[in-house]
């Protein structure tokens, strides 16, 4: 029988459980715990939405939407979220599912912190980008019906959430911080790590090897 949170069933699939376990395995419990937050987040957005986001695929993207943080799974330095979004594509292919399966968990993940273009894209991609905000900025927080998110942080509390979430950041990041370039992860390296200053859109149009 699903697993089911506050009315919320979480896919019953051999690829969920094995996501599930890996991210318990591999991360913390803070990143475990908001992940799932986030995928339930995203089904009430999808309800309230009216869109039907393919439930394992949503799943999976939102697992596995923040395991490039703790976990660097490229040989190359960049994004987090790439690199979450790469771990995130291998496991499905390497499971038999379809390319556009797996590109489309892909792109859940890789965008996820890009304002203003993934809640304008495919179910699975829109309401797992509205999750990660709900949890994360409280987004639509005033219109969740007390009882059911009151079972969700029963089962996935948030506890020290900004601060620990916050570091957590941080610390993934802090050792790759030209890759936070155009992204809202910048703002973070600023106000926590002293000296620290991105090079700005500005001084890289200027400092263009063009004459003009």
């Amino acid at each position: 029988m699903p697993e089911s949170i506050a009315g919320l069933e979480i896919p019953e699939t051999a690829a969920v459980a094995e996501a599930t376990k890996r991210i318990q395995e591999t991360t913390s419990p803070l990143i475990y715990h908001h992940s799932r937050r986030v995928f339930f987040f995203s089904l009430i957005h999808a309800h309230k939405l009216g869109v039907k986001p393919d439930p394992e695929l949503l799943y999976l993207a939102a697992i596995f939407h923040d395991a490039g943080l703790l976990t660097p799974f490229s040989d190359v330095e960049q994004r987090f979220e790439v690199d979450g979004a790469d771990h995130a594509r291998a496991f499905l292919l390497d499971r038999g599912f379809s390319t556009a399966a797996a590109e489309t968990v892909w792109t859940a993940i890789a965008l996820h912190t890009t304002p203003g273009i993934p809640d304008r894209m495919a179910p699975e991609i829109a309401t797992m980008y509205l999750g990660v905000l709900t949890d994360v900025l409280g987004f639509g927080l005033d219109g969740l019906e007390h009882d059911q998110l009151d079972e969700i942080l029963a089962v996935h509390p948030r506890g020290d959430f900004k601060n620990e979430f916050l570091r957590a950041h941080v610390d993934g990041m802090k050792n790759r911080p030209e890759t936070t370039n155009g992204t809202v992860n910048s703002d973070l390296l600023e106000h926590f790590i002293p000296g620290f200053q991105r090079v700005t859109t500005v001084e890289r149009i200027i400092g263009a090897p063009w004459p003009s």
